[in-house]
């Protein structure tokens, strides 16, 4: 895909995809294609589009081999339907730019660079990195601007001098303040790069109403149509409906607060934006009950029961995401 192209093709449901490992730890190839042949198949011809190795797909707890194995399967089983954008980020730039390529070798549309993290850089340095990234390849580049797991956050000033490299075409957003989703959109000039909303279907109901054009999502693995009915809803400046479909989505969000104090306490910095990640084992779940395959996390996460995953059941049958 050209990067004119992509720039206009990112827009609806990013679905982060999760990353299915088996009992024993290991990487289950089978079971991540299988997740996006699902998933191919009812969102093609639509706005969605596919985010391996994202932090929902705990990249940091694999190899750069196990990464690369599943970038090359997405974009070998997306064929070119739907755009993919590889989630290539490492703390390092010479690191991160060795991922980008491999990304760029294997077909991928794109690249999503999380933040570098660890030390946190000065201003000049943040830009000096994506600057050498997006100048190592000829495809689009989406940084990922996430305070909660770097500690540091692009503010508007330096993004729109990002936006003027020329393959920096987006941004994916996940500051926890409307007013600086707001400053971060007024800022980055639209013909530049576009600013995406990095925390899902609750967040974007907020950020829709200023012309976000999509957002990330970890629920679409499971619920992919949910997500994009979210966004239609967002499209049509529906907002009655789009709280609605929000709101429908309510006792899955409970039932995540709910395992995330059951399994706590966490180990998070209060007053920081570090967020727990008992969302990726719920989602694990979900995806087990459809028939997906969700399979377990890799340490330091931890799953959650098998009461908790009755409970999960009953919730989707609510949400009519199950019969």
């Amino acid at each position: 895909m050209q990067l004119g192209e992509l720039k206009k093709a990112l827009k609806g449901v990013f679905v982060v995809q999760i990353t299915p490992f088996n009992k024993d730890g290991s990487l289950d190839l089978e079971g991540m294609q299988a997740n996006t042949r699902w998933l191919a198949e009812r969102m093609s011809g639509k706005d969605f589009v596919f985010v391996p190795m994202g932090s929902t797909g705990e990249f940091y707890a694999m190899s750069d081999d196990e990464c690369q194995a599943v970038v090359k399967m997405v974009v070998e089983e997306v064929d070119g339907r739907l755009p993919v954008i590889a989630g290539t980020g490492r703390a390092g730039t010479i690191e991160t730019i060795k991922m980008c390529q491999y990304a760029e070798f294997v077909g991928a549309d794109g690249v999503m660079v999380v933040l570098p993290y660890y030390h946190v850089p000065e201003e000049e340095g943040m830009y000096q990195h994506y600057k050498l990234v997006a100048e190592s390849v000829n495809i689009g580049v989406m940084i990922y601007n996430n305070p909660a797991t770097s500690g540091s956050w692009i503010k508007p000033a330096l993004m729109a001098k990002l936006s003027k490299i020329p393959n920096i075409i987006a941004v994916k957003e996940n500051t926890t303040s409307i007013g600086g989703y707001y400053l971060m959109q007024r800022a980055v000039d639209p013909k530049d790069a576009v600013v995406l909303c990095g925390l899902g279907e609750q967040m974007f109901s907020f950020e829709a109403v200023y012309g976000c054009p999509g957002f990330i999502s970890y629920a679409a693995n499971f619920a992919p149509n949910l997500s994009y009915s979210i966004y239609e809803a967002a499209v049509a400046r529906d907002f009655n409906k789009l709280a609605a479909l929000v709101n429908s989505m309510a006792p899955f969000f409970s039932f995540m607060a709910k395992v995330s104090i059951d399994h706590g306490p966490d180990t998070a910095v209060r007053g920081s934006e570090a967020e727990a990640a008992m969302f990726i084992s719920a989602t694990k779940a979900a995806m087990d009950i459809l028939g997906l395959r969700g399979g377990e996390v890799r340490l330091p996460l931890t799953g959650i029961n098998e009461q908790e995953k009755v409970e999960l059941s009953s919730i989707l049958r609510a949400m009519k995401i199950i019969q």
